[in-house]
Protein backbone atom coordinates (compact mmCIF):
# COMPACT_ATOMS: atom_id res chain seq x y z
CA UNK A 1 0.00 0.00 0.00
CA UNK A 2 1.59 3.31 -0.76
CA UNK A 3 2.15 5.92 2.17
CA UNK A 4 -0.28 8.94 1.52
CA UNK A 5 1.65 11.87 1.46
CA UNK A 6 1.64 14.26 4.15
CA UNK A 7 0.06 17.98 2.31
CA UNK A 8 2.30 20.72 4.47
CA UNK A 9 1.32 23.14 6.00
CA UNK A 10 0.54 27.06 4.22
CA UNK A 11 0.97 29.88 6.61
CA UNK A 12 0.51 33.72 5.49
CA UNK A 13 2.58 35.76 8.26
CA UNK A 14 0.91 39.51 8.39
CA UNK A 15 1.64 42.28 10.43
CA UNK A 16 0.46 45.89 10.82
CA UNK A 17 2.66 48.41 8.89
CA UNK A 18 1.94 50.44 12.29
CA UNK A 19 3.78 49.08 14.26
CA UNK A 20 7.55 48.73 14.13
CA UNK A 21 9.00 46.08 11.77
CA UNK A 22 10.71 43.85 13.75
CA UNK A 23 8.09 43.52 16.77
CA UNK A 24 6.68 40.45 15.56
CA UNK A 25 4.37 38.41 17.98
CA UNK A 26 6.23 35.25 20.03
CA UNK A 27 3.98 33.06 18.24
CA UNK A 28 5.23 34.57 14.64
CA UNK A 29 9.00 34.11 15.52
CA UNK A 30 8.41 30.49 16.47
CA UNK A 31 6.39 29.95 12.90
CA UNK A 32 9.24 31.57 11.39
CA UNK A 33 12.31 29.86 13.01
CA UNK A 34 10.47 26.28 12.64
CA UNK A 35 9.55 27.10 9.06
CA UNK A 36 11.26 24.82 6.07
CA UNK A 37 10.81 27.73 3.82
CA UNK A 38 10.40 31.51 3.97
CA UNK A 39 8.89 33.33 1.01
CA UNK A 40 8.39 37.18 0.34
CA UNK A 41 7.62 38.40 -2.96
CA UNK A 42 8.66 41.66 -1.89
CA UNK A 43 12.44 42.90 -1.74
CA UNK A 44 11.49 46.10 0.27
CA UNK A 45 9.36 44.13 2.75
CA UNK A 46 10.16 46.07 6.22
CA UNK A 47 10.69 42.52 7.97
CA UNK A 48 13.11 41.41 5.74
CA UNK A 49 16.15 43.31 7.89
CA UNK A 50 15.35 41.93 10.76
CA UNK A 51 14.53 38.11 9.75
CA UNK A 52 18.19 38.06 8.79
CA UNK A 53 19.24 39.42 12.04
CA UNK A 54 17.90 36.55 13.55
CA UNK A 55 19.30 34.23 11.37
CA UNK A 56 16.02 33.57 9.17
CA UNK A 57 16.61 33.48 5.47
CA UNK A 58 13.41 34.98 3.53
CA UNK A 59 13.27 33.68 -0.44
CA UNK A 60 12.43 36.17 -2.81
CA UNK A 61 9.55 34.83 -4.69
CA UNK A 62 6.03 35.29 -6.37
CA UNK A 63 4.83 31.58 -6.44
CA UNK A 64 1.56 31.45 -8.02
CA UNK A 65 -0.75 28.82 -5.91
CA UNK A 66 0.25 25.95 -7.66
CA UNK A 67 4.03 26.02 -6.73
CA UNK A 68 3.06 26.68 -3.70
CA UNK A 69 1.46 24.06 -2.75
CA UNK A 70 4.33 21.90 -4.67
CA UNK A 71 6.40 24.12 -2.07
CA UNK A 72 4.63 21.73 0.86
CA UNK A 73 4.95 18.36 -0.36
CA UNK A 74 5.68 16.15 2.39
CA UNK A 75 4.72 17.95 5.56
CA UNK A 76 6.74 20.88 5.12
CA UNK A 77 5.74 24.22 6.51
CA UNK A 78 6.06 27.45 4.22
CA UNK A 79 5.73 30.82 5.44
CA UNK A 80 5.15 33.29 2.72
CA UNK A 81 5.30 37.39 3.97
CA UNK A 82 2.62 39.20 2.07
CA UNK A 83 3.18 42.18 0.75
CA UNK A 84 1.71 45.52 2.47
CA UNK A 85 -1.22 45.30 -0.34
CA UNK A 86 -1.35 41.55 -0.05
CA UNK A 87 -1.49 39.04 -2.25
CA UNK A 88 -4.59 38.62 -4.13
CA UNK A 89 -3.84 36.58 -7.07
CA UNK A 90 -2.28 34.20 -4.72
CA UNK A 91 -4.75 33.82 -1.93
CA UNK A 92 -7.67 33.63 -5.07
CA UNK A 93 -5.53 30.55 -6.83
CA UNK A 94 -5.69 28.57 -3.31
CA UNK A 95 -9.25 29.37 -3.14
CA UNK A 96 -9.62 27.76 -6.84
CA UNK A 97 -7.80 25.09 -6.14
CA UNK A 98 -9.31 23.93 -3.00
CA UNK A 99 -12.74 23.93 -4.93
CA UNK A 100 -11.34 21.96 -7.40
CA UNK A 101 -11.39 19.02 -5.25
CA UNK A 102 -8.39 17.80 -7.55
CA UNK A 103 -5.70 18.31 -5.29
CA UNK A 104 -5.01 17.85 -1.81
CA UNK A 105 -4.73 21.00 0.09
CA UNK A 106 -2.38 21.70 2.66
CA UNK A 107 -3.31 23.14 5.90
CA UNK A 108 -3.47 27.02 5.08
CA UNK A 109 -3.63 29.24 8.01
CA UNK A 110 -3.56 33.18 8.44
CA UNK A 111 -0.74 34.31 11.28
CA UNK A 112 -0.79 37.87 12.40
CA UNK A 113 2.29 38.77 13.85
CA UNK A 114 1.55 42.00 15.03
CA UNK A 115 -1.69 44.12 16.10
CA UNK A 116 -2.97 47.31 15.88
CA UNK A 117 -3.04 48.90 19.47
CA UNK A 118 -5.90 51.35 20.32
CA UNK A 119 -5.17 54.56 18.48
CA UNK A 120 -3.46 53.08 15.84
CA UNK A 121 -5.39 54.87 12.84
CA UNK A 122 -4.03 57.86 14.40
CA UNK A 123 -1.02 57.42 12.58
CA UNK A 124 -2.55 56.98 9.54
CA UNK A 125 -3.76 60.42 9.98
CA UNK A 126 -0.94 61.70 10.87
CA UNK A 127 0.60 60.57 7.45
CA UNK A 128 -2.29 61.59 5.52
CA UNK A 129 -2.05 64.88 6.82
CA UNK A 130 1.44 65.32 6.10
CA UNK A 131 1.57 64.00 3.16
CA UNK A 132 -1.46 66.63 2.24
CA UNK A 133 0.51 69.55 3.90
CA UNK A 134 3.28 69.25 1.36
CA UNK A 135 1.70 67.85 -1.56
CA UNK A 136 -1.70 70.26 -1.32
CA UNK A 137 -1.68 73.77 -3.19
CA UNK A 138 -4.38 75.09 -0.86
CA UNK A 139 -3.48 73.00 2.26
CA UNK A 140 0.47 73.88 1.98
CA UNK A 141 -1.17 77.78 2.22
CA UNK A 142 -2.63 77.69 5.21
CA UNK A 143 -1.58 79.41 8.28
CA UNK A 144 -2.86 79.49 11.77
CA UNK A 145 -4.95 82.25 12.16
CA UNK A 146 -6.80 81.61 8.29
CA UNK A 147 -7.60 77.70 9.81
CA UNK A 148 -9.21 79.41 13.04
CA UNK A 149 -12.48 80.17 11.54
CA UNK A 150 -13.07 76.35 10.65
CA UNK A 151 -12.19 75.62 14.02
CA UNK A 152 -14.74 77.01 15.37
CA UNK A 153 -17.51 76.10 12.56
CA UNK A 154 -16.54 73.09 13.49
CA UNK A 155 -16.60 72.95 16.78
CA UNK A 156 -20.32 74.41 16.34
CA UNK A 157 -21.38 71.57 14.29
CA UNK A 158 -20.04 69.18 16.70
CA UNK A 159 -22.25 70.83 19.49
CA UNK A 160 -25.30 70.24 17.15
CA UNK A 161 -24.73 66.48 16.02
CA UNK A 162 -24.35 65.80 20.13
CA UNK A 163 -27.49 67.76 21.05
CA UNK A 164 -29.21 65.64 17.51
CA UNK A 165 -28.16 62.85 19.38
CA UNK A 166 -27.15 61.69 14.98
CA UNK A 167 -24.51 58.61 16.13
CA UNK A 168 -23.23 58.82 12.40
CA UNK A 169 -23.13 62.28 12.48
CA UNK A 170 -21.21 62.59 15.83
CA UNK A 171 -18.69 60.29 14.60
CA UNK A 172 -18.03 62.38 11.41
CA UNK A 173 -18.07 65.99 13.28
CA UNK A 174 -15.46 64.21 15.93
CA UNK A 175 -13.31 63.40 12.79
CA UNK A 176 -13.68 67.29 11.43
CA UNK A 177 -12.78 68.48 15.07
CA UNK A 178 -9.47 65.64 15.29
CA UNK A 179 -8.71 67.21 11.74
CA UNK A 180 -8.36 70.71 12.63
CA UNK A 181 -6.04 69.42 15.92
CA UNK A 182 -3.63 67.68 13.36
CA UNK A 183 -3.54 70.46 10.51
CA UNK A 184 -2.50 72.85 13.45
CA UNK A 185 0.11 70.87 14.83
CA UNK A 186 1.47 70.19 11.29
CA UNK A 187 1.74 73.54 10.44
CA UNK A 188 3.31 74.48 13.79
CA UNK A 189 6.35 72.07 13.09
CA UNK A 190 7.53 74.34 10.41
CA UNK A 191 7.74 77.31 12.43
CA UNK A 192 11.60 78.26 12.38
CA UNK A 193 11.45 80.15 16.19
CA UNK A 194 9.15 77.95 18.61
CA UNK A 195 8.29 74.31 16.47
CA UNK A 196 6.29 71.77 18.04
CA UNK A 197 4.61 68.52 16.67
CA UNK A 198 1.34 66.08 17.11
CA UNK A 199 3.31 64.48 19.92
CA UNK A 200 4.21 67.65 21.73
CA UNK A 201 0.79 68.47 21.39
CA UNK A 202 -0.54 64.60 23.22
CA UNK A 203 2.39 64.40 25.47
CA UNK A 204 0.97 67.83 27.02
CA UNK A 205 -2.09 66.55 26.91
CA UNK A 206 -1.31 63.19 28.82
CA UNK A 207 0.87 65.18 31.29
CA UNK A 208 -1.81 67.31 32.37
CA UNK A 209 -4.71 64.83 32.74
CA UNK A 210 -2.74 62.50 34.49
CA UNK A 211 -1.68 65.08 37.01
CA UNK A 212 -5.05 66.84 37.34
CA UNK A 213 -6.29 63.02 37.88
CA UNK A 214 -4.42 62.33 41.29
CA UNK A 215 -7.32 60.46 42.65
CA UNK A 216 -6.99 57.79 39.58
CA UNK A 217 -2.99 58.12 38.83
CA UNK A 218 -2.17 59.08 42.67
CA UNK A 219 -2.49 58.68 46.35
CA UNK A 220 -5.36 61.34 46.65
CA UNK A 221 -9.22 59.57 46.69
CA UNK A 222 -12.20 61.05 45.19
CA UNK A 223 -15.80 59.58 45.20
CA UNK A 224 -18.31 62.19 44.00
CA UNK A 225 -18.06 64.20 40.52
CA UNK A 226 -17.70 67.48 42.60
CA UNK A 227 -14.74 65.84 44.12
CA UNK A 228 -13.19 65.49 40.73
CA UNK A 229 -14.10 69.34 39.90
CA UNK A 230 -12.27 70.24 43.15
CA UNK A 231 -9.52 68.38 42.57
CA UNK A 232 -9.17 69.57 39.10
CA UNK A 233 -9.62 73.30 39.22
CA UNK A 234 -7.07 72.95 42.25
CA UNK A 235 -4.59 71.26 40.15
CA UNK A 236 -5.26 73.56 37.45
CA UNK A 237 -4.47 76.91 39.82
CA UNK A 238 -1.26 75.61 40.90
CA UNK A 239 -0.17 74.99 37.12
CA UNK A 240 -1.76 78.33 36.18
CA UNK A 241 0.03 80.52 38.64
CA UNK A 242 -2.97 83.40 37.67
CA UNK A 243 -3.64 86.68 39.24
CA UNK A 244 -7.27 86.27 38.75
CA UNK A 245 -10.16 83.60 38.29
CA UNK A 246 -11.20 85.17 35.10
CA UNK A 247 -7.54 84.55 33.95
CA UNK A 248 -7.75 81.94 31.17
CA UNK A 249 -11.36 82.88 30.61
CA UNK A 250 -11.98 83.37 26.09
CA UNK A 251 -13.83 86.76 26.04
CA UNK A 252 -14.04 85.41 21.77
CA UNK A 253 -17.26 83.07 22.84
CA UNK A 254 -20.70 83.56 22.81
CA UNK A 255 -22.30 85.93 25.05
CA UNK A 256 -24.33 83.30 27.36
CA UNK A 257 -20.96 81.04 27.75
CA UNK A 258 -18.72 83.62 28.53
CA UNK A 259 -21.30 85.08 31.70
CA UNK A 260 -21.44 81.49 32.87
CA UNK A 261 -17.55 80.80 32.65
CA UNK A 262 -17.30 83.82 35.04
CA UNK A 263 -19.79 83.50 37.57
CA UNK A 264 -18.64 79.77 37.54
CA UNK A 265 -14.83 80.77 38.03
CA UNK A 266 -15.81 83.73 40.99
CA UNK A 267 -18.23 80.82 42.66
CA UNK A 268 -15.52 78.43 42.49
CA UNK A 269 -12.66 81.29 43.94
CA UNK A 270 -15.97 81.50 47.04
CA UNK A 271 -16.21 85.33 45.69
CA UNK A 272 -19.46 87.12 46.46
CA UNK A 273 -19.63 89.39 43.43
CA UNK A 274 -23.19 91.56 43.31
CA UNK A 275 -23.94 91.86 39.49
CA UNK A 276 -23.44 95.34 37.99
CA UNK A 277 -26.62 96.86 37.62
CA UNK A 278 -27.54 98.26 34.60
CA UNK A 279 -30.48 99.31 32.21
CA UNK A 280 -30.99 97.30 29.12
CA UNK A 281 -31.84 93.81 27.99
CA UNK A 282 -27.84 93.00 28.58
CA UNK A 283 -27.94 92.89 32.12
CA UNK A 284 -30.96 90.90 32.46
CA UNK A 285 -29.10 88.15 30.37
CA UNK A 286 -26.58 88.64 32.11
CA UNK A 287 -28.46 87.78 35.63
CA UNK A 288 -30.60 84.98 33.72
CA UNK A 289 -27.10 83.08 32.65
CA UNK A 290 -25.71 83.40 36.38
CA UNK A 291 -28.74 82.02 37.30
CA UNK A 292 -28.82 79.25 35.31
CA UNK A 293 -24.98 78.52 36.14
CA UNK A 294 -25.48 78.49 39.72
CA UNK A 295 -28.57 75.67 38.99
CA UNK A 296 -26.09 73.58 36.72
CA UNK A 297 -27.93 74.58 33.62
CA UNK A 298 -25.84 75.03 30.86
CA UNK A 299 -27.55 78.46 29.47
CA UNK A 300 -25.98 78.52 25.85
CA UNK A 301 -27.13 74.63 25.03
CA UNK A 302 -30.58 75.86 26.93
CA UNK A 303 -31.28 78.95 24.76
CA UNK A 304 -30.20 76.71 21.38
CA UNK A 305 -32.65 73.90 22.51
CA UNK A 306 -35.54 76.57 22.93
CA UNK A 307 -33.87 78.20 19.62
CA UNK A 308 -34.77 74.83 18.00
CA UNK A 309 -38.38 74.40 19.05
CA UNK A 310 -39.11 78.24 18.24
CA UNK A 311 -37.56 77.12 14.01
CA UNK A 312 -40.27 74.42 14.31
CA UNK A 313 -43.15 76.90 15.10
CA UNK A 314 -41.70 79.15 12.63
CA UNK A 315 -41.80 76.37 9.78
CA UNK A 316 -45.42 74.96 11.22
CA UNK A 317 -46.83 78.41 10.81
CA UNK A 318 -44.89 78.78 7.41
Amino acid sequence: MTAVEEPGRIVLLTASHRVAPGLLSWPAWETLRAADLVLCPDPGHPQLPYLREAGIEAELSVPDAAELVAACAGGRTVVVLPSGEGDQRLTDGLARLAGSGRVSMPDLELLPGSYDLPGARLLDLVQVMDRIRRACPWSSRQTHKGLAKYALEEAYELVEAVEEGDRDELREELGDVLLQVVFHARIAEEDEEEPFSIDDVAAGIVEKLIHRHPHVFGSESAETPEEVKEHWLRMKAVEKRRASVTDGVPLGQPALALAAKLSGRARAGGLDVPLPSGEGVGYRLLGLAVEAEAAGVDPEAALRAAARTYREAIRAAE
